[in-house]
């Protein structure tokens, strides 16, 4: 099947939008910019984007990066524990699932739908350590810092396999950057004070 000829003016447009949101785009934003939205619908078509939501498009080179994708479904999602530990670098288990942490009382439709790994904190919390790092598909999304994801592993609800926190708790020590302060801050904000020191004292 033939490619559809577009205005090719929109369609420049369009691709300016899209690159200026990062690689993500509602019919809102290009009606708001002046452009008629079956445009949109044009580079559907012809596999310019894809359509991810009620009015929401997509590049589908993003389309392939998940974990970008869970970013943009949940809004409110934090990537945590496992997954974070993933993302900086401190354990070599790649996620079978991915794990994001979420403010009580938030309500997506479609969570526990089975590709998350929910988790729950109280909304004075919720942005503790939050940072932005690069997705394995080259995306910027959002996870917690290193030191707020120890103390995330440590908790009760936290991580069961033993060997994940004692490989991320040493790796976490031979780093150059690691911020000795901020951990036992946000240990403290967390309640995991006393587990924390108890991993320094051996491993410092």
């Amino acid at each position: 099947m033939s490619k559809k000829v577009m205005n090719v003016s929109e369609f420049d447009r369009v691709a300016s939008l899209i690159s200026a949101a990062g690689d993500v785009i509602t019919s809102k934003q290009v009606t708001n910019a002046g452009i008629h939205r079956s445009v949109l619908s044009d580079m559907v078509g012809n596999n310019e984007l894809v359509r991810i939501g009620r009015g929401v498009y997509m590049r589908p080179t993003s389309w392939e990066d998940e974990m970008y994708l869970l970013q943009y479904r949940y809004g409110k999602g934090i990537f945590s524990h496992e997954t974070a530990l993933y993302l900086h670098g401190m354990s070599d288990r790649i996620p079978a699932r991915f794990t994001m942490t979420f403010p009580w009382g938030y309500n997506a439709a479609s969570l526990g739908g089975g590709d998350v790994t929910v988790k729950r904190t109280i909304r004075e919390l919720h942005d503790l350590g939050v940072t932005e790092i690069k997705s394995p598909g080259g995306n910027q999304i959002r996870a917690y810092d290193i030191e707020r994801t120890l103390c995330d592993i440590v908790r009760g609800a936290g991580i069961r396999d033993v060997s994940i926190i004692n490989q991320a708790m040493k790796r976490y020590v031979a780093r150059s950057g690691k911020n000795i302060h901020r951990l036992l801050g946000y240990a403290e904000k967390l309640r995991v004070e006393s587990k924390i020191l108890n991993y320094m004292e051996v491993l410092l």
